[in-house]
């Protein structure tokens, strides 16, 4: 039943915003300014009947995934080697810093210089994860159980196993909290670079286009479907995290 009742008060609430937004559209008078719900919609389904439509958000996933991927694994390796080495760590944080505090559209205007186009948005989804993984990490591992160190020492237990056995454990939220938080950056950093970069066969690009030739409603579809796959991935990562938890 409460389940039931938090549905019908997102549902309403849901309905709430859509007549706000149709009410927007009719006073702004023009689709080109503003599309209504209605235009968004139909143009949603013109688009999704298309192949192009499929094999950009295809081509979009792979590319962001991949980035995301590198990310997680970068991240987790060089996390580890500078928890462990003072010297790693003091090497590392001036650039973990400069990613945090550089604007992403100066990264991606430079990664167009330095690398091919569709490898951009893959190059800019793994910057955007990797500081938040390397922190989380790294925070994981500092904030291990001293007292089951000091005593895994006494007994002389094995590196691997004190390694998977307290070091694990202990940096597994941290991981999950850093994987789960950084999927939905890494997608929105990568349809940034695509817009930018205007990869063939992207959402970005289509996006791109959809402004260049002022075709609002379907640029208000093309930004649903940017919204509804960052939803579906996060909630795809974390249903991934949470089953790999229970599996323990």
């Amino acid at each position: 039943m409460r389940k039931v009742k938090k549905a019908l008060r997102h549902l309403i609430i849901a309905v709430i915003w859509l007549g706000i937004w149709q009410i927007l559209s009719a006073v702004a008078g023009l689709s080109v300014l503003l599309p209504s719900p209605a235009e968004t919609l139909t143009e949603f389904f013109k688009i999704a009947a298309t192949p192009e439509f499929w094999l950009s958000a295809l081509y979009s996933v792979i590319r962001i995934t991949a980035g995301f991927f590198l990310g997680v694994i970068l991240g987790s390796i060089t996390a580890v080697a500078s928890a462990f080495s003072k010297t790693v760590n003091e090497f590392l944080t001036p650039i973990i810093q400069i990613i945090k505090a550089t604007p992403v559209a100066s990264f991606i205007i430079l990664a167009i210089v330095w690398i091919k186009t569709n490898n951009v948005p893959s190059f800019i989804s793994m910057l955007m994860v990797y500081p938040i993984v390397w922190t989380n990490v790294k925070t994981g591992i500092n904030e291990t159980d001293k007292n089951l160190l000091e005593m895994s020492d006494a007994f002389t237990v094995p590196k691997s196993k004190k390694f998977m056995k307290i070091y694990v454990p202990s940096v597994k939220p941290y991981f999950i909290s850093a994987v789960t938080t950084s999927m939905g950056l890494a997608w929105k950093a990568g349809i940034a670079a695509e817009v930018i970069c205007n990869p063939k066969l992207s959402i970005g690009g289509e996006i791109y286009s959809s402004k260049i030739y002022l075709e609002t409603p379907k640029l208000f579809a093309w930004t649903a479907v940017v919204i509804l796959m960052s939803i579906s991935l996060e909630r795809i990562m974390l249903f991934i995290m949470k089953r790999g938890k229970k599996n323990d």
